[in-house]
């Protein structure tokens, strides 16, 4: 079979796309070549220092390789690829799809379907590439309305998928500094949509390569029902999801609990399962501070800071840090190094604050000064009752 004049087409059909600006992307697939375990090759333009070039995703059974070439290089890539390791080849452009294959009969096609007109994305920044969490061709992000079929991630969807990999990328500094040379244990509680649970799990098993089971808890059963499902279409075999809430939630065994934005006590509740756990990391991101910000309210003490926590707006904000300042406290009595920092979870919210405890298990803790200073923190502000420390056994009166 003669398949360079396809080949030579092709090529010319994706050097046309350039100079006329129509370019969306390019992928390369159905494999034969000697490499072990690679799959695809997925192609976007991207800017670094405002130099156009290529980004060719490596998309191998259990990990990404991103490369970045000149147009120069890419035509002489294409001559070795296209035809050769790669029997199918499909170029996007703004107004069709021009597809080379062979066939099992050996037959060479280059067809050609036209599409709706799209707007030509703007080439992708270069930090793009530093992504823990690649977009590519994964079935949990096309589910999750966060990419189409091919990988490429919808204009609507970049905010979510931005928020997915700042995430990962904070866990992933954490994640260092705990024990994965053996069996980890996850439970995310609350776990929504799971946008963040499934990233979480393809960063764990696929990225680090760490033996890790995860679990999504959360109370909405179709929600459940959804996220089990996209867990087997993306052959996720070690993460599935259960119905039920966080205080009924069976810990045992839990190695890192995560909470993010569970209401009120609930974070309480949260902390706490992972303490009875003796969970290696804990990590929790509060939202609403009502039951501290009512006995603040309803003692009215007198101190220092009343002048500030008569304005509303001062009141609730003081309530949000006694509150976690009092979980952090409770935290390290019970032996876990604590850091609260804040972080963004998405352009259209505001910024939240994140508590993290990491087991010490070489230091043991004070803890007749460390519940010294969380007694003396509520008398000042006129706490008569702090859930964690109340269902952590912690408050006699």
């Amino acid at each position: 079979m003669n398949i360079l004049p396809k080949v030579e087409e092709f090529i010319a059909a994706f050097e046309q796309s350039i100079s006329n600006n129509s370019f969306i992307k390019l992928s390369l697939g159905n494999y034969h070549g000697s490499e072990e375990n690679l799959k695809n090759i997925y192609v976007k333009r991207i800017l670094i220092k405002k130099e156009e070039k290529f980004s060719f995703t490596y998309r191998y059974k259990t990990r990404d390789i991103v490369k970045n070439y000149n147009l120069e290089e890419v035509k002489a890539l294409f001559g070795n690829l296209v035809g050769t390791d790669f029997h199918v080849a499909t170029l996007f452009t703004n107004s069709e799809e021009l597809q080379f294959e062979i066939l099992k009969n050996n037959k060479v096609i280059l067809k050609r379907k036209a599409t709706e007109t799209k707007e030509v994305p703007l080439p992708e920044h270069d930090h793009s590439k530093n992504r823990l969490i690649s977009s590519g061709n994964k079935p949990y992000l096309h589910e999750l309305n966060i990419t189409d079929k091919d990988g490429t991630v919808f204009k609507k969807a970049q905010d979510k998928f931005r928020q997915i990999n700042h995430y990962i990328e904070i866990l992933s500094a954490l994640i260092k500094e705990i024990p994965t040379d053996k069996q980890l244990n996850v439970a995310d509680m609350g776990s929504g949509k799971g946008y963040l649970t499934f990233a979480l799990y393809d960063y764990l098993q696929n990225v680090l390569h760490v033996d890790a089971h995860v679990t999504g808890v959360e109370f909405r059963p179709d929600l459940v029902s959804l996220c089990n499902s996209i867990a087997e279409h993306s052959n996720f075999k070690n993460l599935h999801f259960e119905e039920g809430s966080i205080d009924n939630f069976n810990s045992e065994g839990v190695n890192m609990l995560i909470a993010l934005h569970a209401c009120d006590t609930a974070t309480d509740d949260a902390i706490f399962k992972g303490i009875s756990a003796g969970s290696d990391l804990i990590v929790v991101a509060p939202c609403c501070h009502k039951q501290i910000r009512r006995e603040i309210e309803k003692n009215k003490t007198a101190n220092d800071v009343q002048f500030l926590t008569r304005y509303g707006i001062f009141l609730e904000r003081q309530a949000e840090m006694v509150t976690d300042g009092i979980r952090a406290l409770i935290l390290e009595y019970f032996g876990y190094k604590t850091k609260v920092f804040e972080f963004i979870s998405d352009a259209h919210t505001p910024k939240n604050v994140l508590i993290v405890g990491t087991k010490d298990r070489r230091n043991a803790p004070d803890q007749p000064a460390i519940l010294k200073k969380i007694r003396d923190a509520r008398q000042y502000f006129g706490i008569d009752y702090h859930h964690l420390e109340k269902i952590a056994g912690l408050q006699s009166h």
